[in-house]
């Protein structure tokens, strides 16, 4: 069990911060936690009363006690999935939907887009909503 002891400084702030202004949930949840492993109550019990898991307390008082206050509060960023397309493609897709359109169409349409960026290297998974967003991220809106 992490015993964790906040000084007095970091109670007044703890208790600030609980009371005032807009706060994400998950750090109101982290300060709460804080806050009631101060007044010595175990693991199990805070889980409880906050309706959290165990592993959450257990982990936000090791966050305080090896990194401190601050980053027990907040968020550590995720990495995510890397990114599929590189600013090669995304240039090489938008490039595509700006030039004329195939005969017999008044503009691209994403379905085509997507057929005709299939046949090129580098574009073989690529789907229809990957194109979307795309386009979508530089303000393009072909169909």
């Amino acid at each position: 069990m992490v015993r964790t002891k906040l000084k007095e400084d970091e109670l007044k702030f703890l208790r600030d911060f609980v009371k005032k202004g807009q706060k994400r949930a998950r750090e109101l949840t982290r300060a709460r936690i804080l806050l009631l492993s101060n007044q010595e109550k175990g693991d199990t019990e805070i889980a409880q009363i906050l309706d959290v898991g165990r592993n959450t307390v257990w982990r936000t008082k090791k966050r305080y006690c090896e990194e401190g206050l601050q980053s027990a509060l907040t968020e550590k960023p995720r990495s995510g999935q890397p990114k599929k397309y590189t600013k090669r493609h995304e240039a090489e897709i938008i490039a595509l939907a700006c030039t004329k359109s195939p005969d017999g169409r008044k503009r691209w349409a994403l379905v085509l887009l997507t057929e005709e960026l299939k046949k090129k290297e580098g574009f073989e998974t690529i789907n229809r909503e990957s194109v979307r967003l795309i386009l979508k991220k530089r303000n393009l809106n072909h169909g």
